[in-house]
């Protein structure tokens, strides 16, 4: 699976979206270590709290699913649907790809307007809290 596939499934992703309160609809793509692609986008809630990011829900459905490992997510968002500048994951999501995700190995794929920017997570979540940071002696 190449990039340019990948973040078009997110864009394609975005038009599930929910949000009838902020109108940004997101959507993402995630790819998994056995090749499958599990999308998701963003669902709101009138209470706010309860909001899912697009990048919580493509995780979720994969790791309800039995996939543990991911190679790649794509990501894509803007206001009223159109893709304008990158829309990086919040915390939260960073987090939870840290759970499932080695950070030097796993990419993350920004959509915009022009087409795309790739990071590893080590660099959006440096000094990142895995699985590891819990194993006896540290």
């Amino acid at each position: 699976m190449n990039s340019n596939d990948l973040a078009e499934k997110a864009i394609e992703a975005m038009s599930m979206s929910y949000s009838p309160y902020s109108k940004v609809k997101v959507g993402a793509a995630l790819f998994t270590g056995s090749g499958k692609i599990y999308t998701g986008c963003n669902i709101e809630n009138a209470a706010y709290s309860p909001t899912c990011c697009a990048e919580r829900t493509a995780f979720f459905k994969a790791v309800s699913e039995g996939e543990r490992e991911f190679k790649a997510i794509a990501i894509a968002g803007g206001k009223d649907g159109i893709v304008n500048e990158v829309f990086p994951p919040c915390g939260v999501c960073r987090q939870v790809m840290a759970e499932f995700c080695l950070p030097d190995d796993f990419n993350i794929i920004l959509v915009c307007r022009d087409g795309y920017r790739e990071y590893k997570l080590s660099a959006l979540l440096p000094l990142g809290f895995g699985p590891e940071s819990l194993q006896e002696g540290k």
